[in-house]
């Protein structure tokens, strides 16, 4: 045997051990985060178990146990019993051995439970050294980035390969290796040698020997010191979260995370291919099965709850896209949301953004058409694009409930490139606002057959079916099926009674029958204000924990009496609201999330309720209730969204009686009604018209109930009470 052959063994030999060396290396930093975690696991598992109540017993027995007495002795939560044992249990007057065997039987089927869904959350606030600890360990695992699980997938894949033709090969390593080996041995060792000679070549005009080399590097260099892993985590959480979920094999509920998709649909949709070669990015296994619903479809409404990764979604679309061939898209989202695209899209993938937008859109169109590259643009300069004659291979639309009516013009314009464009991907977290015909109206776009099929006759037969119906365009996910990191949210109602000025001011509005003085009187005088200083207090409180805090109101005159109202407690940014243009609108939003300390951002609801990130902030305020409950959802989601690391505060600001009492009652019955369609819910009682009524109606209804009370008529609008009501989601 020639050198030539040697050299060729010896090649796949050094690629064999560089592979080899990548996979121990990620396998090591594997066990260090599990070894990190499963103390923190345990001891989050014993806390829930202590807490949970005897009662909890009787729901997995249906109510057979006899507990009476095991409370008095002392046995009074779950973790107790589980200590107790059935000897201590069978001490308590009453209970036998047979009801003792059944008690710790029902007690160790919740504590199996609990082990499966219990999470370990991270407080950036109060960190400990176990949390720390893994902290630091996850940190190698997030600071060798995506690269690194492609590197050590094509090692794992080289491995299986090369280590079986280097055995074979090994006679020809030699220079008496082949004369000692048999014909049939020297056959399969030069055929083996061959192989090995065109896989080096493979990897070599791959990059994999300096991926190999530079990903073990990574692995190897060492968690950072404490301070700096914590704040790598509050600025990665997302990341490092993720890759917990990976590592702890904890993954979500398989059908929460396919959005209980039919089984048919989803066995088509796992399937699918994902190729990752243009992205930077990891995605989880809800993201990944999003992807692929969108590949597999072609044309799909994505309905992922605010703050699932939407965005990310659609750029692994795209870069599979691009892997194929493909390298003509478009995006069209809000103004709003223009930058947030455009970095989204630079920072994870290889793709290139193109800018539609300002005044030079047309030139920028023209290139985009020849060059190729991800256009960005809005609803508004789309309908001055044709409709070009060449491939466009993905057309994504973000906030897509924005096009729900088919008479408006940017309705109108986005149909005529979805009925141009094989594959369509709409993206919204609230596909249905107010009735069912909107969000048929948007499947309309895509599947006008099958919205064709929905009838109003569908609507009686319940969410379940409805949701049955639309399966083969629609998917959604929300964030507590997928996402058990979030930190808790905390809603609080503020009912304020209105002071002498406030109700001044308020039956001033209704007089003169406007709906919209009605919602802004009780800070039409700042010198009064009963909701302005509860406001004030809320911000002060903010403050004094170091939390950011974002306003919301509907209302641009509103902030501007806000922002004086604050002037001097605190740096106050804003207000983002329609006029501000979309790159300013996002250097406030950045201005705010790098402020040191304590900081407000004032915001008008439905220009800063999408796509923005505040996620900074960690207590939210709304000024006024909504006329519809998916404003309140999304501004929210603004703060409470994957990436969040404290717990969020929501403040709703409300006064007794009147306008806000009756807006209230009837956002409680729209959010039932998205709930049961927009949501997977067994709920099927109602026709959509049974618990809504549209926008003008609502507020005309209101006005003429407040003008009768007021007018001395009976009351028809009941004051609920003034004290404070938290509900916890």
């Amino acid at each position: 045997m020639g050198r030539a052959e040697r050299e060729a063994i010896a090649g796949g030999a050094r690629l064999h051990e560089a592979a080899r060396a990548v996979v121990g290396d990620h396998g090591r930093a594997v066990d260090a985060v599990r070894a990190a975690l499963v103390p923190l696991h345990e001891a989050a598992a014993r806390a829930e178990l202590d807490a949970m109540p005897l009662a909890r017993l009787q729901d997995v027995t249906g109510g057979r146990l006899r507990l009476t007495g095991v409370a008095e002795s002392g046995l009074d939560s779950v973790g107790r019993i589980l200590d107790a044992g059935a000897y201590r249990l069978r001490q308590i007057p009453g209970i036998g051995r047979s009801t003792a065997d059944q008690v710790l039987a029902a007690a160790r089927r919740l504590a199996e439970a609990v082990d499966e869904t219990v999470a370990v959350h991270l407080d950036v606030d109060r960190p400990e050294p176990g949390t720390t600890a893994l902290v630091r360990a996850l940190h190698v695992l997030v600071g060798a980035g995506p690269e690194a699980r492609r590197a050590v997938d094509r090692a794992a894949v080289l491995t299986g390969r090369l280590g079986p033709l280097l055995d074979a090969a090994g006679p020809a390593a030699g220079r008496f290796g082949m004369l000692l080996a048999g014909r049939e041995r020297r056959e399969r060792a030069l055929a083996a040698v061959a192989e090995i000679g065109a896989e080096v070549r493979e990897a070599t005009e791959a990059g994999l020997p300096g991926l190999f080399a530079q990903t073990s590097v990574d692995l190897l260099r060492g968690g950072p010191d404490e301070a700096a892993a914590w704040v790598d985590f509050e600025l990665r959480s997302a990341e490092y979260y993720g890759l917990l979920t990976e590592v702890s094999g904890r993954e979500p509920d398989e059908a929460a995370a396919e959005g209980f998709l039919p089984e048919e649909i989803a066995e088509r949709v796992r399937v699918q291919g994902l190729d990752d070669t243009h992205r930077r990015v990891a995605l989880r296994g809800y993201q990944a099965f999003g992807a692929r619903f969108a590949l597999a479809r072609r044309k799909v409404v994505l309905g992922d709850e605010m703050g699932l990764g939407k965005t990310v979604q659609a750029i692994a679309v795209l870069a599979h896209l691009a892997a194929g061939g493909h390298h003509r898209f478009l995006v069209v989202c809000p103004a709003s949301v223009l930058v947030n695209w455009t970095r989204e899209i630079e920072a994870r993938s290889t793709l290139r953004p193109v800018v539609l937008h300002g005044p030079a859109r047309r030139h920028a169109f023209a290139d985009w058409r020849t060059g190729g590259g991800v256009g960005v643009t809005t609803y508004e300069a789309l309908r001055g694009f044709p409709v070009p004659d060449e491939e466009v291979a993905l057309l994504v639309v973000d906030e897509a409930h924005c096009v729900k009516n088919p008479k408006a013009q940017r309705s109108q314009a986005v149909a005529r490139w979805t009925g141009r464009c094989d594959r369509v991907l709409f993206m919204t977290g609230t596909p249905m606002e107010n009735r069912v015909e909107e969000f048929r109206s948007l499947v309309g776009m895509l599947a006008p057959e099958l919205a064709a099929s929905l009838t109003g006759a569908d609507a009686p037969a319940g969410s379940v079916a409805f949701r049955k119906a639309v399966a083969p365009v629609y998917l959604r996910r929300n964030q507590a099926d997928v996402l058990t990191e979030l930190p808790s949210l905390q809603h609080t109602d503020e009912w304020e009674e209105p002071s002498a000025t406030d109700e001044a001011a308020y039956r001033e509005a209704v007089r003169a029958g406007s709906f919209m003085a009605m919602r802004r009187a009780a800070y039409a005088r700042p010198e009064g204000s009963a909701k302005l200083g509860r406001l004030r207090e809320i911000v002060r409180e903010a403050a004094e924990n170091g939390q950011k805090t974002v306003v919301f109101s509907a209302f641009n005159e509103v902030l501007g009496t806000v922002a004086g109202a604050l002037d001097g407690l605190l740096p106050v940014h804003g207000p983002l609201d329609g006029s501000v243009p979309p790159a300013r609108r996002q250097a406030l939003v950045d201005a705010f999330t790098a402020a040191p300390g304590p900081a407000v951002i004032l915001a008008q609801v439905h220009a800063a309720g999408t796509g923005i990130n505040l996620q900074a902030a960690s207590v939210v305020v709304l000024c006024e209730p909504q006329t519809k409950p998916t404003a309140e959802h999304q501004a929210v989601a603004r703060a409470h969204r994957m990436g969040q690391v404290r717990p969020v505060r929501v403040h709703r600001l409300l006064s007794t009686g009147g306008v806000d009492a009756s807006l209230v009652r009837a956002l409680e019955g729209k959010t039932r009604l998205f709930d049961d369609y927009a949501r997977r819910s067994a709920v099927a009682e109602a026709t959509p018209d049974a618990v809504d009524v549209s926008d003008p109606d609502l507020a005309r209804r209101i006005v003429e109930e407040e003008q009768a009370r007021l007018g001395g008529a009976s009351p028809r609008v009941p004051r609920p009470s003034p004290a404070r009501q938290e509900t916890d989601a």
